[in-house]
């Protein structure tokens, strides 16, 4: 079975906080199954031009490094292949442009296939949620979404506020949301409306749900089968054929038990079949879903 997982911070924990355990690495990817792993850059805690370039500079350096230590990225999610780990870079907090649309192509030519809009910043491009739910994407915000999806970028609202979400949407553009849960289950501001979920599955997007109790509880309090009535909400939404993993490893501070890592995914799995979800719509979450996405947004 192809495992994908949209959303790490792994080459922040590297270049951040150096010698802290790492969630992800080689050996639990690979004992988890997972065959591709989406690696965020991630803006960082300082969005002045200056740190945020120093941030990328040295997560670009970190990454180098593990492909000189075999670490493989591929330049398309659908080259991912079973059995074997790959690694594909997004873009968490698009400060990174600047206000140079021209910034697009060439983060596009780096690798990057996904790029949240905003992180905890405004920005640029437009607010996110933790701001307020109100102000859009900047006229700058809209051709840098346009761009991103000519280019084969999928414009990723994790984060974005809602105003900012629908004006993806009304541009005909389909985003994902690379780390997100349901807001029906948990108040977190964070978190997707059930009309927020019902228009990005009628538009064609993606959701990687995210393995944060702050995000799956209000009180923070879950267990694997949280995780099993998240997503069996979005299937009730219309969700079929476009959600899966999202895990943040390496950004969450706490963990749901039995899923403290890539390795324990399994046990996910098995949670997963015991609450009805089996089949080809396990395999869908599991990552094909995923690839079918990008055969939307980007078609060969």
């Amino acid at each position: 079975m192809l495992i994908c997982d949209t959303h790490c911070d792994t080459l922040h924990k590297l270049n951040a906080h150096p010698g802290q355990p790492l969630d992800v690495t080689m050996e639990r990817l690979r004992s988890g199954g997972v065959s591709l792993q989406t690696l965020a850059l991630f803006v960082g805690r300082d969005p002045s031009p200056d740190a945020v370039q120093k941030h990328f500079d040295g997560m670009l350096r970190h990454f180098e490094r593990l492909k000189g230590e075999g670490w493989t990225q591929v330049d398309d999610p659908r080259d991912a292949v079973e059995g074997q780990v790959r690694f594909m870079l997004s873009i968490e907090g698009c400060e990174i442009l600047g206000r140079s649309v021209e910034r697009v192509a060439e983060w596009r030519a780096r690798g990057v296939r996904m790029a949240a809009i905003t992180w905890n910043y405004v920005n640029a491009l437009g607010t996110p949620a933790k701001e307020n739910a109100k102000d859009g994407l900047t006229p700058f915000g809209r051709q840098a979404v346009r761009e991103m999806a000519r280019l084969g970028i999928a414009p990723d609202t994790s984060h974005l506020n809602e105003r900012g979400f629908y004006d993806i949407l009304d541009m005909g553009i389909a985003p994902v949301a690379s780390h997100s849960c349901c807001r029906a289950l948990c108040g977190h501001f964070r978190n997707l409306t059930d009309d927020q979920l019902k228009a990005l599955f009628e538009a064609g997007g993606y959701v990687g749900l995210n393995f944060y109790p702050a995000f799956l509880s209000d009180d923070g309090r879950c267990t694997l089968d949280t995780l099993a009535d998240h997503l069996l909400h979005m299937l009730e939404l219309g969700g079929e054929g476009m959600i899966g993993f999202g895990s943040d490893f390496d950004g969450i501070e706490e963990k749901v038990p039995g899923l403290e890592h890539p390795a324990h995914l399994p046990a996910l799995f098995e949670t997963l079949a015991r609450r009805g979800i089996t089949g080809a719509t396990l395999e869908g979450i599991a990552g094909q879903n995923l690839l079918r996405y990008y055969d939307r947004l980007d078609p060969r």
